[in-house]
């Protein structure tokens, strides 16, 4: 005789549309950060006639493609925000000046802390992690847009409209193009840091939070440990 557990019916989340964004983010940001690292930390030199090379152009080129996926995908992504569900729309639209959202904030704080014997139950994103990739993620990635853009006007000259719209006053607020590339270059560190972490807690979450985290961002749906009640029930 097999004793029966009831549980929360699972949600779907996560719809087509953002599921695709953080595939194609992903691959954005591992040749971004590839291709920028060798950049600014070039490969020793290639013996023979240079005209026979064309190692950093190709490094070069598929920075900027990468930089053009990112690019669109934020701006693919913004439209999804308004025209998705509730849950398409957390990382832009953080309740900064909610209560109860910084409240939820601190218990997810003590939770990865170990401080806490259980962790919160959540159908979207819980609100520390809304909270770190709205400003690590998405006003980072906005941030590595728009110098990257500044920088890429540099070299295509100022009749580019790339040199009209960012690298016209990027260059002068950083003041210069150096500085600037310290800027773009730092920042870049700082993403990559928040994606490790991420998948970090991604693969710890999986294994110890009450609803599930790697196959929803596959298949877009929440399934659910528990029939314990949901601390964003207003999102369903």
């Amino acid at each position: 005789m097999t004793e029966s557990t009831s549980v929360t019916p699972a949600v779907y989340v996560y719809e087509k549309p953002v599921r695709l964004w953080h595939a194609l983010n992903a691959l954005a940001v591992v040749l971004l950060a590839v291709t920028g690292y060798l950049i600014a930390s070039p490969l020793p030199s290639v013996g023979g006639e240079a005209s026979a090379h064309f190692v950093m152009g190709y490094i070069r080129f598929v920075h900027f493609a990468a930089g053009y996926l990112l690019a669109i995908g934020l701006i693919g992504r913004l439209y999804w925000a308004y025209a998705g569900n509730d849950y398409a729309r957390q990382l832009f639209m953080p309740p900064l000046l909610s209560r109860d959202f910084w409240q939820g904030v601190g218990q997810e704080i003590l939770w990865y802390a170990f401080l806490v014997k259980e962790p919160r139950k959540y159908t979207g994103h819980n609100p520390l992690a809304v909270l770190a990739m709205h400003f690590a993620f998405v006003w980072g990635a906005l941030f590595m847009i728009i110098t990257g853009f500044a920088l890429y006007g540099e070299g295509e000259g100022q009749d580019s409209w790339q040199y009209s719209l960012f690298s016209s006053w990027v260059l002068p607020l950083f003041g210069g193009s150096q500085s600037l590339h310290s800027w773009h270059h730092l920042v870049m560190w700082l993403i990559v840091c928040f994606v490790l972490i991420h998948i970090y807690v991604a693969i710890r979450e999986e294994k110890l939070s009450r609803q599930s985290i790697l196959p929803t961002i596959v298949t877009g749906w929440r399934t659910f440990k528990d029939d314990k009640p949901l601390n964003d029930s207003h999102h369903s």
